[in-house]
């Protein structure tokens, strides 16, 4: 389940929905880009806050990524590929690498912070995703 918030980033600043089939194609056409996994709105209300500010975050850093929403029938299965663990995220990539990633809702300095230094950053391998090991 969507919300008018986030439908309000495809309809009025036409953000790419992107999943499984098309992500490969989005990320070629573009240098840089900002994929936001948004969750279940409804249970993770922080995904609307992001929804608010994500267009001030691409106009805080003109140019310097395309933003796209994934689309809720793949969130889970790319989420294994990017290794972030908290809802919603923002995943940065340069082409197909992995950049960083931010999640849930940060304060605005935090953002202009983070974007920056994730924006200058090499790409690296994704953090794996915790698996909790039981020793006996």
């Amino acid at each position: 389940m969507s919300s008018p918030l986030i439908e309000r980033l495809q309809h009025e600043f036409h953000y790419p929905l992107v999943d499984a089939s098309n992500l490969t194609a989005f990320l070629k056409g573009y240098a840089c880009t900002a994929l936001f996994f948004t969750e279940d709105p409804k249970r993770f209300h922080e995904s609307n806050d992001v929804a608010v500010v994500l267009p001030e975050l691409v106009k805080a850093f003109p140019n310097q990524f395309t933003p796209a929403i994934v689309a809720r029938s793949d969130e889970k299965k790319l989420q294994s590929l990017y290794g972030f663990q908290a809802w919603p995220a923002l995943v940065f990539l340069r082409g197909q690498n992995y950049l960083g990633a931010i999640t849930g809702i940060q304060d605005w300095a935090v953002y202009l912070t983070d974007i920056t230094t994730i924006l200058a950053s090499e790409p690296s391998r994704p953090p794996a995703i915790g698996i909790a090991v039981v020793s006996h």
